[in-house]
């Protein structure tokens, strides 16, 4: 393959372009508000104390309730599941209630656990930082299920052709 001569944000694009990574939907709860959305930057960040970063847009509606919240819980969903995938990344809380065309159910801290999720995990927000279009949310985990082998995970791959509900 033949080296990109263009500027390093071009290069960059490029690479990042090329990698698959595993998608999460994130849900969130403030006051009586709830919202969620599909997210492709997360990670763990830390083993020990464990911490998990998740990034949202600061342009969607789950951003802003995210705001408002002390906990989220992060969802894992197998291929079996990408409708879901579609659900929580193709709609914007904004004009649609998710909630309401998918099973879920009232869980720790009040967050809304997805019933068909392969697994989820909640955690309280220790930090929060300006990533650009992003604020990356620091999580303390502190409950969650395994639900699966989860073996076949929704990948970036699997919604790339996604149409956002908000754009990035």
């Amino acid at each position: 393959m033949a080296s990109d001569n263009s500027g390093p944000t071009d290069a960059f694009s490029a690479i990042v372009g090329r990698l698959d990574y595993p998608m999460f939907v994130v849900t969130a709860r403030a006051v009586n508000e709830r919202s969620g959305c599909l997210v492709g930057f997360a990670t763990q960040a830390a083993i020990d104390p464990p911490r998990f970063l998740v990034a949202l847009s600061d342009k969607n509606r789950t951003f802003r309730v995210a705001g408002a919240a002390e906990h989220l819980a992060v969802h894992i969903l197998d291929r079996s599941q990408l409708s879901l995938a579609d659900l929580f990344g193709s709609q914007t809380g904004d004009d649609t209630d998710k909630f309401a065309q998918c099973r879920w159910s009232d869980g720790p801290h009040g967050l809304p656990i997805l019933d068909d999720a392969a697994a989820w995990f909640t955690g309280a927000i220790v930090g929060r930082v300006d990533l650009g279009d992003h604020v990356g949310f620091l999580l303390d985990p502190d409950r969650g299920e395994l639900r699966s082998d989860m073996s076949d995970p929704v990948m970036f791959d699997d919604v790339r052709d996604l149409d956002p509900g908000h754009g990035a």
